[in-house]
């Protein structure tokens, strides 16, 4: 109730105005936030920092158009999906239009891709080229769909120099940004093995099996894109969501990822 409450008064028309924007009552919306969107340990300055973003850009944290992470050096960077760049984009009163130019080279092989955006204000588009070579990284999402990410960085890129959108990043720059915060947990050290019984241990119990490692946020990613292709039911089953997400927050995560493209899916109603 503390945490809530002070988040509320240092930010309060802030929140407020968001949580009233999306109909929720305010401790509601932070908790669904803290739950889902931001990570746990957050302090109430960055997540206050976080919302005030998300408010300046109108954007929805519930659908994960936009989340964050804390930085390094104790700061929050908010990181905005496609989807969220996409509404961006389309939504600025002075877009009118986008087109993408994909350059390949004598073995067809994809060598850069241009995406150009008109304002109605200017008489030449803005262009940004992104180039394979220094683009592509040696993740999954990348070996499944290189065309469709380099698309995303040209997109973003030439958004930036169209629209002057400042201190927001997408997920891939985040994954190589130097200052993301070391999200490794190093392990205890092992203690010393213990000398060899005299006489076979006959009622040993067995060791208790690890627990399963959460999803990475690139899996996340990959969900998104494949429902976004594919049917819900059919990525869902199989990317084994009901085993990989066991937790309830990966859970929670997973549903509000299923339901942008089927609204009843896994619901009562459904």
């Amino acid at each position: 109730m503390n945490e809530v409450a002070t988040v509320e008064h240092g930010r309060k028309s802030v929140l407020v105005d968001m949580a009233n924007r999306y109909g929720m009552e305010p401790k509601v919306f932070a908790d669904t936030l803290r739950a889902t969107v931001v990570p746990k340990e957050i302090t109430n300055e960055q997540f206050a920092a976080f919302v005030l973003v998300a408010k300046q850009y109108d954007l929805n944290p519930i659908l994960k158009e936009i989340f964050a992470f804390p930085t390094k050096g104790g700061g929050i960077q908010p990181i905005v999906s496609i989807d969220g760049w996409a509404n961006l984009i389309n939504s600025h009163p002075a877009m009118d239009g986008m087109e993408f130019a994909d350059e390949l080279n004598d073995k067809g092989a994809l060598v850069s891709i241009t995406c150009r955006i008109y304002r109605k204000d200017r008489s030449h588009p803005v262009a940004a080229t992104e180039y394979m070579a220094e683009c592509v990284r040696n993740t999954d999402t990348w070996r499944q769909w290189p065309r469709r990410m380099l698309r995303h960085k040209a997109m973003i890129q030439a958004a930036r120099y169209a629209f002057g959108f400042a201190g927001i990043i997408d997920p891939d720059e985040w994954d190589r940004s130097p200052e993301k915060a070391d999200e490794t947990v190093k392990a205890p050290p092992a203690p010393p093995a213990p000398a060899a019984p005299a006489v076979p241990v006959i009622d040993a119990k067995p060791e208790p099996e690890p627990e399963t490692a959460r999803p990475p946020v690139a899996w996340f990613e990959q969900l998104e894109a494949a429902m976004q292709e594919g049917d819900v039911a059919q990525v869902w089953a199989d990317f084994d969501v009901d085993r990989i997400c066991a937790d309830a927050e990966d859970r929670n995560v997973a549903l509000a990822i299923a339901r942008r493209f089927d609204a009843n899916w896994l619901t009562e109603e459904a």
